[in-house]
């Protein structure tokens, strides 16, 4: 068996968006489909009976430079891998680190064959290349693992992006050497360019030449205008192929991932539900409301009306108000819980849109009552 098979079951016949199912070594992924973020082998805040049973996660994320660091690839490997290690039987994406090495800025150094950088924690120097990451996603164990990238930083000048997008190829051709075709563990190339439609569209051609089981894009939400955001992934969407999943990488708000299905995109990802739970910030479909605000001081009611999550089922908009205000544990807990079922539920209700052909109407309708109250 491949470590990976993927089925399109459902299409938007005047589009891109699709409804589809992935079979990995750990289960099965429905899609589209939101992956929390769990990059220090816990998804902030949640325990796995959270993202099983109330939030109906079916895959998470990992992260392969936070995870080197501490508490090391060799102990999580010594541990059983990282399925193990944190308790979560269903599967796991690793991120290969380029995105956390770039965002080091001055404190690393490019070279031909990787990166040398100094580790946040306690300064010790580090090098992690296509070889080295590679060898640390096979000691975790996901069932995902990403090509070691450069991401380009943004804003890039073309001759800037297209070096940035080569040696991002020619590591991309490193990653399969190291990593084999193999039956436990899929291979996820990352389409790089910047914000140059040619560049992306050069760069997924060198990928599909090396034969990925996935294909993600990287390199977007660095800063750029959400216009230039969606002008690549149009740019893409043509080209992507219809046998592979496709990936947007660190994407985005509630709309985003609309917008983003939109154009063939099958999964993504970003700490915005997390992050901006902690803050007390939850997001809904007539837009965000920031729990914060003293108008939710006496409001009996949830945080959504039709939201079947523990927190929405349970809690008052009031009682929510109080926990933050008092700076509770708990205040982090039920909001995180609320966000990142709602995100899943988003994703659920967009595979029943397209399975139902009624792809379009879902689309616009969302994005017009999420954009009104935004």
């Amino acid at each position: 068996m491949n470590a990976l098979t993927f089925e399109v079951l459902a299409k938007d016949e005047g589009g891109f968006a699709r409804r589809g199912r992935m079979h990995l070594a750990h289960g099965v992924v429905e899609t589209p489909v939101f992956m929390p973020v769990g990059t220090q082998a816990t998804v902030k805040s949640m325990t796995p009976a959270d993202l099983t049973e109330d939030i109906r996660a079916s895959i998470i994320l990992g992260n392969t430079y936070h995870l080197m660091l501490r508490p090391s690839a060799d102990l999580i490997e010594r541990m059983g891998g990282l399925h193990r290690f944190m308790s979560w039987d269903r599967p796991i994406l690793t991120d290969s680190g380029g995105f956390q090495v770039w965002s080091l800025g001055d404190l690393r150094k490019i070279e031909e064959h990787g990166v040398r950088f100094r580790s946040h924690i306690d300064g010790s120097a580090v090098f992690l290349g296509p070889k080295e990451s590679m060898h640390i996603q096979r000691q975790l164990g996901s069932d995902i693992v990403m090509a070691f990238d450069e991401c380009t930083p943004y804003p890039a000048t073309i001759s800037e992006a297209e070096a940035s997008m080569l040696m991002s190829m020619r590591w991309a051709g490193e990653c399969r050497e190291h990593l084999p075709v193999n039956d436990t563990q899929a291979l996820f190339g990352i389409v790089q360019g910047g914000m140059y439609p040619e560049l992306r569209i050069q760069s997924l051609e060198m990928l599909s030449a090396i034969d990925f089981e996935g294909i993600a894009i990287g390199g977007l939400s660095v800063g750029e205008p959400k216009e230039e955001m969606m002008a690549m992934m149009d740019a893409l969407a043509p080209h992507l192929p219809v046998d592979k999943p496709h990936y947007v990488m660190g994407v985005g708000t509630p709309d985003d991932l609309i917008e983003g299905i939109d154009r063939g995109i099958d999964m993504f990802d970003c700490v915005m539900p997390t992050r901006n739970a902690r803050n007390g910030t939850l997001f809904t479909d007539d837009g965000k409301l920031n729990i914060k605000n003293l108008r939710y001081a006496e409001d009996p009611r949830p945080i959504m009306e039709d939201c079947s999550c523990y927190t929405c089922r349970n809690f008052s908009r009031s009682y929510l108000r109080h926990l933050y205000m008092a700076k509770e544990i708990l205040s982090s807990r039920l909001n995180t819980l609320h966000n990142l079922h709602y995100y899943c539920d988003l994703m659920s209700r967009a595979r029943n849109a397209l399975e139902q052909g009624e792809w379009p109407e879902f689309r616009n309708r969302f994005l017009q009552r999420y954009r009104d109250h935004a």
